[in-house]
């Protein structure tokens, strides 16, 4: 059986502008609208589909998690892209360690938010891939 996540649908305040700053983070690029849908199409086939939230006046967003798993060039050039733009960044999911890189596996993490809440993350090693720190 061959199972693949396609899309998935990711609430927005504004879809345009939610859509645009995870495509400029990552170096995508936004697809043309598709119903009531502004597409982010990712490299391994997935799109994430930017809805309006019905509630989003209200903020009834629920924050939800994307971690993106980056080559270690990528994640350079995503981090500078974090970084210029001035957001803050987090080793960790709880938030605790502000500014720091963590290097969990060998690899390279940072933790950010999004416009709506939501946490994105870019690792260059998945977890619990081998090595640990």
């Amino acid at each position: 059986m061959t199972v693949q996540l396609n899309h998935t649908i990711v609430a927005a305040r504004d879809k345009h502008t939610s859509a645009r700053f995870l495509a400029d983070l990552l170096g995508l690029q936004v697809s043309p609208q598709y119903g009531p849908f502004i597409p982010v199409a990712i490299p391994n086939g997935v799109t994430l589909d930017f809805m309006d939230h019905p509630g989003s006046g209200s903020g009834g967003i629920a924050p939800q998690h994307y971690a993106f798993l980056v080559s270690e060039d990528d994640f350079d050039a995503i981090f500078g892209r974090i970084r210029a733009a001035g957001l803050t960044y987090w080793a960790d999911p709880a938030h605790r360690r502000a500014g720091e890189v963590n290097r969990n596996d060998g690899g390279r993490g940072v933790y950010f938010d999004d416009p709506n809440g939501h946490s994105l993350e870019i690792l260059t090693r998945p977890y619990g891939s081998g090595l640990t720190g």
